[in-house]
């Protein structure tokens, strides 16, 4: 009986000293929360881990202490979500950080240098912060961290835009860097992206099409950027894109430029059918080809007609009616009729009293004299808008018929 009890006596004692070493206690340096889960270290001074934190926990802050460096020290923690270890002497990011991480916080540190082993096993973070470091190049790898949505790189050394980048991620903050050129390709597959922060940078261009895939892009800063606007070859594509985008533009490039506010020159569409463009060029050129009056004068041996110009028809600039040809504007037609050697003759007017006449001019003595009218005219008519309105002729000096009948024994004997 005794025997037992001893027995009984030493597992007990056992058990009271290894079993809080195993299940760990809040350490005195730290503030514990949730169980003992959730654990505050930061502002002690820290250089190395203070001894009794659990293996499960889900919140570790070790923030503002003198850690320089943490590889392998953190693999324990298994369950860990929410790791905080800004504001240290760390040159690197911890080697070897547990899987189950959700948020990884290490700004204000001396980073200098993102490297793809850093990042390459954590499907589960969502939220990574490496800003204010000396970051200079950050190496992701392709079809990595494909749980992250919030990418802060701002306040580093970056010189370019970094590469694959996840393509399920929401928010990236590259400002306060050295950036000034984005690579082919580096923002194609980020069509989940709402947030771009690229202000206080070295940018004097945005390259061609770089912006064309943000589809879901809500806000951009642009501000605080050596933008070259005077060059004609690179400029416009940004100034185009800001114009068109729907997403809030925070510091529009060249926006103190006097030009910038003006949308740049569009190409003019062609006309929809070849009745409109003749329809525009006869427009054009109706104001420099006014009718000029036709001089007719006469000679001892034949009658000649001066300067008689083509038919030429004013159309205001307004558009057509589309009640049909005959509401159109006032028309002007010069016929001129004469007698004259040849087979010419004068076509006659034909379909509606809007068609325009062809001017025909001849002289001479014709074959058929006995056919062809024995005199010659010049008669001006005018067309009014309405198709109703009476035609107004005009006989000219020419066409009086007994000066003519005087004339024509002479023309004849002279033919």
């Amino acid at each position: 009986m005794e025997y037992q009890i001893l027995n009984t006596s030493t597992c007990l004692l056992v058990l009271l000293v290894f079993i809080p070493t195993g299940l760990g206690i809040c350490p005195s340096s730290c503030k514990c929360s949730g169980n003992d889960r959730n654990v505050d270290c930061s502002g002690r001074n820290l250089t190395v881990l203070p001894q009794g934190l659990q293996d499960n926990l889900t919140y570790l802050n070790l923030s503002f202490n003198q850690f320089v460096d943490l590889d392998h020290q953190l693999t324990r923690f298994t369950n860990l979500r929410t790791l905080d270890i800004s504001n240290n002497w760390l040159k690197n990011v911890p080697a070897h950080l547990p899987k189950s991480l959700w948020e990884l916080y290490a700004t204000n540190n001396n980073i200098k240098v993102l490297q793809k082993l850093d990042t390459a096993y954590q499907w589960n973070l969502r939220v990574l912060d490496v800003s204010r470091n000396m970051v200079e190049r950050a190496v992701l790898i392709n079809n990595t961290l494909s749980s992250l949505k919030f990418l802060n790189l701002s306040s580093n050394k970056l010189w370019t835009v970094p590469t694959n980048m996840p393509y399920n991620i929401e928010t990236v903050d590259l400002s306060n860097n050295f950036l000034s050129q984005i690579l082919p390709g580096t923002l194609v597959r980020l069509q989940h992206l709402t947030s771009l922060y690229l202000h206080n940078n070295k940018f004097s261009y945005i390259p061609d099409k770089a912006f064309d895939q943000l589809s879901q892009l809500q806000v951009i800063t642009l501000h605080n950027n050596p933008w070259s606007c005077s060059d004609n070859q690179t400029i416009p594509y940004v100034l185009q894109w800001v114009q068109g985008t729907a997403a809030r533009v925070v510091g529009a490039p060249c926006a103190e430029q006097p030009w910038a506010s003006t949308a740049p020159a569009q190409p003019t569409a062609l006309g929809s059918s070849a009745t409109s463009r003749g329809t525009e060029a006869a427009d054009s050129e109706a104001p420099a080809a006014a009718p000029r009056p036709t001089t007719v004068t006469k000679t001892h041996k034949q009658l000649k007609a001066k300067e008689v110009p083509p038919l030429v028809t004013h159309r205001p600039p307004a558009p057509r009616s589309p009640a049909g040809p005959q509401e159109a504007a006032a028309t002007r037609t010069i016929l001129l009729q004469a007698s004259g050697r040849g087979n010419a003759s004068l076509a006659p007017a034909t379909a509606s009293s809007t068609t325009p006449m062809t001017l025909s001019i001849t002289s001479g003595m014709p074959t058929n004299f006995s056919k062809m009218p024995q005199s010659t005219t010049a008669t001006f008519r005018k067309e009014e808008a309405t198709p109703s309105a009476p035609d107004t002729r005009v006989p000219s000096r020419a066409g009086r018929w007994p000066a003519g009948l005087l004339w024509l024994p002479l023309l004849h004997a002279l033919a």
